[in-house]
């Protein structure tokens, strides 16, 4: 292997590549789980991703797109196998809600064919109850039975930044704790992905299209993030249970790794944006080379344009 890294363990741009390696991790936890339901609920919703729903558009949001669903997919599951590990207990349903709210965590962005304007950028405030309405429509589809549905729209709320979980009604303490597993998981997916600097570019266009204008331009975003990087530790440590402290044991078990990967991506990313808005470049952004999404973004948007 070469250097080992989050992003050499699995081709992440690989939906199915993601889905074998959560399947092979669901098999070391629960030898006996059901892994049928888990490809369909998998396969479901990257054909919702791709627009191959009848009544629902594909997603058009760079940011919050399928790979960031698939990220968020398998880091939960390797927070459940983490937690088994360390002695928790999970029924196979209750796997099954949690995976299944990874999946449909952000189907809020999500737009009907019949909404012609703009991305689903427009409905970022309003994304994270959109995805439990979604949850409670289309649950038989991705497994759930209707009981399911109310624990999965619990998990979901979770993932909302600005979420009391205080007063989110989690049906038992199970929930909750899957619950939080998932709002860690969907921080974890995305501060760790290799490209995420890059990809916050992205993100401070479809903040722009949802009206919410705390950032001056794309570089404020960028120096604004070296703040977020604490907030979201506060955040995971003192209001999500420490969920991330499951991850090592993922990686020893899986991988003979005695690392948590996820934690020295995320603090790699944070020093390099560290030392490229410290330095004399008056556009930090040209140090943002990966993917070639910075190109691809002055591209994109060098008339205006929306994402489409």
């Amino acid at each position: 292997m070469a250097e080992i890294q989050l992003a050499n363990l699995v081709q992440m741009e690989s939906p199915q590549a993601v889905l074998d390696e959560a399947i092979t991790v669901v098999g070391q936890f629960y030898p006996l789980m059901d892994t049928l339901a888990i490809r369909s609920a998998f396969n479901q919703t990257v054909s919702l991703y791709a627009g191959e729903w009848e009544d629902i558009k594909g997603c058009n949001t760079d940011y919050h797109n399928l790979k960031h669903i698939t990220d968020c997919f398998l880091a939960m599951v390797r927070l459940f196998h983490g937690a088994v590990e360390t002695g928790s207990h999970f029924s196979p349903r209750q796997v099954h809600q949690g995976l299944v709210a990874a999946l449909l965590h952000d189907a809020g962005y999500l737009q009907n064919r019949e909404d012609s304007e703009g991305t689903g950028a427009k409905y970022t405030i309003s994304h994270v109850r959109r995805s439990m309405d979604f949850a409670q429509r289309h649950f038989a589809a991705f497994g759930l039975q209707e009981s399911d549905a109310y624990a999965c729209m619990a998990m979901i709320h979770c993932t909302d930044l600005n979420c009391d979980l205080a007063s989110v009604p989690f049906p038992d303490d199970a929930t909750e704790r899957i619950g939080k597993m998932l709002a860690g998981a969907d921080i974890l997916a995305q501060m760790a992905d290799r490209t995420y600097l890059e990809k916050l570019l992205f993100l401070f266009y479809e903040l722009s299209e949802a009206r919410i204008d705390d950032y001056d331009d794309e570089l404020d975003l960028l120096r604004q993030s070296k703040a977020f990087y604490i907030r979201m530790a506060d955040r995971i440590e003192n209001q999500l249970s420490a969920s991330n402290r499951f991850m090592i044991h993922h990686f020893k078990a899986r991988w003979r790794i005695d690392e948590d990967l996820y934690q020295r991506a995320i603090e790699n990313q944070r020093v390099y944006l560290t030392e490229i808005l410290a330095g004399d470049d008056p556009d930090p952004k040209a140090r943002l080379r990966r993917s070639r999404i910075v190109e691809a973004l002055k591209h994109r948007y060098a008339s205006g344009a929306v994402l489409t």
